[in-house]
């Protein structure tokens, strides 16, 4: 079964003028809600804005006769390190990730692989250049999923009033934090 590739659609809404395009991070942060735009990770897995770098769409140092491409907010987008290395100044065939929305040319399976809709081609581009078969994107949305459930299970523990209904939503959300202790404890070991 497939999955929407992402819940949200990305839009640029920021009107300031830089002088340096990383001054818009911020608000390429907020716009791109804290996902990259090509992958649709959470950048708090990857430390945060601090990690996250912007693309620009059209490689800028490819045109030096348009210095604005460099600052021009509507050729920004809010990137994993990954991507964005890759992606360099290839002037392949990418898509937009806020004028064109990619639940059209991406799904993930039920583990959460990103996978490029059969009949696009700028999908398949991608999905090669970009490398985004790698297992880290499937890692980051099974993780999103969990913190999510996480979250809603919270909430129902926090609302509900029957303590036995309370205690077995408790037991529920110890076993999920275990799970996500254990994925963290083995990222610790393969970190040393």
């Amino acid at each position: 079964m497939a999955n929407k590739f992402r819940e949200s659609q990305p839009q640029r809404t920021c009107a300031k003028n830089y002088k340096g395009y990383r001054s818009f991070k911020p608000h390429l942060a907020s716009d791109f809600n804290y996902r990259c735009g090509y992958t649709d990770c959470s950048d708090f897995w990857f430390g945060g804005q601090d990690c996250f770098h912007i693309d620009h769409f059209i490689p800028w140092k490819n045109y030096p006769a348009q210095p604005n491409l460099k600052t021009d907010y509507s050729n920004l987008v809010y990137s994993c390190s990954y991507v964005n290395i890759l992606k360099s100044n290839d002037e392949g065939d990418y898509i937009d990730p806020c004028t064109v929305d990619y639940n059209l040319h991406f799904t993930r399976d039920n583990n959460g692989n990103i996978q490029p809709i059969p009949g696009s081609a700028p999908a398949k581009h991608m999905y090669k250049k970009l490398k985004l078969y790698m297992s880290r994107y499937q890692i980051i949305w099974m993780l999103d999923r969990l913190l999510t459930t996480m979250d809603k299970l919270k909430e129902l523990i926090d609302t509900t009033p029957d303590l036995e209904d309370k205690n077995d939503h408790l037991i529920i959300q110890g076993e999920l934090a275990n799970y996500l202790l254990g994925y963290i404890n083995s990222l610790k070991k393969k970190a040393v």
